[in-house]
């Protein structure tokens, strides 16, 4: 099961995830990010929610990072618990997408 929740802080779409990310609830993520994911958005995904994170999942935020890219925005995690930061970092995705480690600092990221 996966939650995701959306909010605005200014300019910045904030997204809370809650739950797992796995083959499952990938597709619903990718879905609930489509409207933002060709545009110039600022996206700060909040992860503190999160307990797992499988391949699908991490597909997901590759695609958002690189269309994001494409369109000019701009993508940052914050809230990884170890765990899941572990998967990021083994997966050498803490060198490809920024990563902070709580909302504040995302969003200064983004500012």
């Amino acid at each position: 099961m996966l939650e995701v929740n959306e909010s605005r802080e200014g300019e910045v779409v904030v997204v809370n995830l809650a739950g797992r990310l796995d083959t499952s609830t990938a597709t619903d993520f990718d879905f609930a990010m489509e409207p933002h994911a060709d545009k110039p958005a600022r996206i700060l995904l909040d992860l503190s929610g999160i307990q797992y994170v499988s391949s699908a999942g991490l597909r997901v935020f590759l695609m958002l990072a690189k269309k994001l890219q494409k369109a000019q925005g701009k993508l940052v995690l914050c809230g990884l618990n170890p765990t899941v930061r572990e998967v990021f970092d083994i997966a050498g995705f803490s060198k490809i997408l920024q990563i902070e480690p709580d909302r504040s600092a995302g969003l200064q990221r983004l500012a």
